[in-house]
């Protein structure tokens, strides 16, 4: 068996692809997919807690994902709002910086 050095990289991947992990109940080497992986992550990191703070970079209105898309509840921080008025439909073409959130249906200011 290869150790994990004599690997070959890849510059991308495939959700059938599969990776391997040192299984500590079973005392041997596994297997799983990423799919696997991501159902996994999604079930057990659920929430985030942070005892300082968290940043996230912001970017132009027209780089957000559709409100749907990122789901209510989402949270993001845009450069070129043309507003700050708390929980109106945030615009871009202005040069306001204001961290937004998703409704589910539209990108609001807060």
């Amino acid at each position: 068996m290869a150790t994990i050095n004599q690997l070959s990289a890849v510059d991308s991947l495939s959700t059938s692809d599969n990776v391997p992990v040192y299984a500590a109940s079973q005392g041997d080497a596994r297997r799983f997919s990423l799919t696997t992986l991501v159902a996994f992550l999604s079930d057990a990191f659920t929430s985030l807690t942070a005892s300082s703070y968290i940043k996230v970079s912001a970017v132009a209105v027209a780089s957000l994902p559709s409100a749907a898309t990122a789901g209510a509840g989402a949270r993001a921080m845009v450069t070129d709002a043309t507003a700050s008025t708390f929980a109106s439909t945030v615009a871009g073409g202005g040069a306001i910086t204001v961290p937004v959130y998703s409704d589910g249906t539209n990108w609001k200011v807060g």
